[in-house]
């Protein structure tokens, strides 16, 4: 429903407690629950059955797909995808018996990075921007920015575009992405695109995508 003077959609059946501050454009789908004190920024998509607790920051153009929980001490960059189910906590060691909401692990995912279906990030963590989590892993340390990382525990694979392609290093020691044509170059253990800075949103308006992720030949490894 919209109502008069609010500039954000919620289904007839999403809780929104008050007061919360959500963006302008934003849409939240069958049975969410917002609680009081949420920060949600503007453009945003919630899929059914997403909650938002009260301490979490979601910045601008944020895709959380179904059944998502987002928790105290959660900071999720503008950008970021999370796939359905994927699972995020925020306390190391719980037992029911005791009482650690004030020792909370804080979770930051950064600008443009992509979670999978039923990837679970242990809480304390930081996810870098542009990176690309794959579906059922399980992450236990930070990922550094463009990392590909799948897997239980969750270790680095290879590399992602910003449009979501694998990277590969041709003759020149240069990666591009196949569908932007945007030139990578790994230094040391980071990698750093050349024609956009890391923090620059995409150009827009966004643009029709034009290949899959499988439409693109695998890369290797590149420590092999």
């Amino acid at each position: 429903m919209t109502v008069p003077g609010q500039p954000f959609f919620a289904h007839a059946s999403a809780c929104i407690d008050e007061p919360c501050d959500i963006g302008e454009g934003t849409r939240i789908w069958h049975f969410c629950h917002v609680s009081a004190g949420a920060r949600i920024g503007r453009a945003c998509v919630l899929g059914q059955n997403v909650f938002v607790a009260g301490g979490a920051v979601i910045g601008d153009g944020v895709r959380i797909q179904n059944n998502v929980s987002i928790y105290d001490g959660t900071l999720i960059e503008d950008d970021v995808f999370l796939g359905p189910s994927a699972v995020l906590t925020n306390v190391i060691n719980p037992r029911a018996a005791i009482d650690r909401r004030a020792l909370l692990d804080r979770t930051r995912i950064r600008r443009g990075a992509t979670v999978g279906a039923n990837a679970t990030v242990v809480c304390g963590v930081t996810i870098g921007r542009h990176a690309f989590i794959g579906a059922g892993a399980v992450v236990t340390r930070d990922v550094p920015d463009y990392a590909l990382v799948a897997g239980v525990p969750a270790r680095r694979v290879g590399w992602m575009s910003r449009h979501g392609h694998r990277l590969a290093a041709s003759a020149d020691g240069l990666m591009r992405c196949p569908e932007s044509g945007h030139r990578y170059e790994r230094r040391g253990g980071v990698v750093r695109c050349l024609d956009l800075d890391e923090d620059a949103p995409l150009p827009a308006p966004r643009a029709a995508a034009t290949r899959r992720y499988r439409d693109v030949p695998a890369a290797e490894d590149l420590d092999r």
